[in-house]
């Protein structure tokens, strides 16, 4: 049975006593500060800031107070393999990052050869944790084959005589979880009716747009972000197109409505409970609620992988990477999104993934706004 491990302020009030703090603990945060997808950075950011105030506040980890470094690596491979070793030369211990997966993948070869722990809130390809390179590597969000078969199950029986057309963007991330959605949908009886790859930042999906009018698709499955997936939206009904767009998590952004306006009512997208929801978040829901942030998408993710670690080094006794890979594989931590623990492959243990769709500038749970 794995041991129960509290987190957070709880944690550290216990084991924080006064005049403890001798030296700093540098942990750090990693992911698309700038770029088309800077908003899931912001997500994560402002986790990772509140989880480093809050435990701070409670007498931080060992006794020590966290110091936080961002990282911004745009989304890029390259750009986060130099992130990587850059934390890693500041002295990072622990990083919750990065987003992308196709950054999180070779970032984990540097953490892991550099002996840092990583604990991913958002990366959802199955390679992450399937190909890991160690034991270092850990992730508080699902995976694309899990939210890929609710997905191709859902199409299925909601749209089983429609035209479903599957695209991605080419990226570890979109074209994995088009794929899985798309093999679990064939798995149910369906036949895509289209299949390709499209330029991801561009403004214009004219050609992409008129394609799927002349074939007669009625539902569009994106593999990709809610960038350009907000701007197919918004082009396939300026062309009077009624196409239901379906997508994933990187959806759960307050900016795809800022990119579609009333044009996203309706869009579907895989998005695992609602965090926000969570008894045991409510009183850090309102902490960012007095701040002015809504802690959607990822925000509460990154929350949960600091506190997570920081209970696995109180457990530990130590910032040891062995002795925190060990606490981590064994402990059960009370977190924002509830309960968790690790598989022994780094994924994290939570419920599944559930649909929502986008209404009135809000996205909420399916079968609640298809009740209304």
């Amino acid at each position: 049975m794995k041991k129960v491990l509290m987190t957070g302020v709880a944690a550290s009030a216990l084991f924080a006593t006064a005049g403890m703090a001798s030296a700093d603990i540098v942990i750090a945060t990693a992911g698309p500060m700038t770029g088309q997808y800077a908003s899931f950075g912001a997500q994560m950011q402002a986790g990772a800031e509140m989880a480093v105030a809050d435990i701070n506040a409670a007498g931080g980890v060992l006794g020590e107070q966290l110091v936080l470094e961002v990282g911004d690596d745009a989304c890029d491979a390259r750009q986060a393999v130099s992130v990587a070793n850059q934390l890693v030369g500041e002295g990072a211990v622990f990083v919750a990052g990065h987003f992308c997966s196709g950054s999180s993948i070779p970032a984990s070869a540097v953490y892991d050869e550099e002996g840092v722990i990583q604990i991913s809130p958002a990366s959802t390809n199955p390679a992450f944790t399937d190909e890991r390179p160690g034991p270092g590597i850990f992730r508080t969000c699902g995976r694309d084959d899990q939210q890929g078969e609710i997905a191709g199950q859902f199409l299925m029986e909601n749209f089983p005589d429609a035209k479903v057309a599957f695209i991605h963007d080419n990226t570890a991330y979109g074209k994995g979880l088009a794929d899985q959605t798309m093999a679990f949908y064939e798995q149910a009886g369906g036949e895509p009716a289209l299949y390709q790859a499209y330029t991801a930042g561009e403004q214009d999906y004219t050609a992409l747009v008129t394609r799927l009018k002349n074939e007669g698709i009625n539902v569009l499955y994106v593999g990709g972000y809610h960038t350009e997936a907000g701007l197919m939206k918004r082009q396939m009904a300026d062309q009077g197109m009624d196409t239901v767009l379906v997508s994933g998590d990187a959806l759960v952004t307050d900016e795809y409505w800022s990119i579609t306006g009333d044009a996203g009512e309706g869009t579907l997208m895989t998005f695992s409970p609602d965090p926000r929801l969570n008894e045991e978040a409510a009183p850090v829901v309102a902490k960012f609620e007095e701040a002015g942030i809504n802690p959607e998408g990822y925000t509460l993710y990154t929350y949960a992988a600091i506190q997570a670690w920081a209970a696995a080094v109180e457990e530990a006794g130590s910032t040891d990477f062995d002795g925190v890979v060990e606490a981590l594989n064994a402990g059960t931590f009370q977190t924002v999104l509830g309960e968790l623990d690790f598989d022994d492959k780094g994924d994290v243990t939570l419920p599944g993934y559930v649909m929502y769709e986008w209404t009135g500038g809000e996205y909420g749970y399916y079968e609640e706004a298809a009740a209304q």
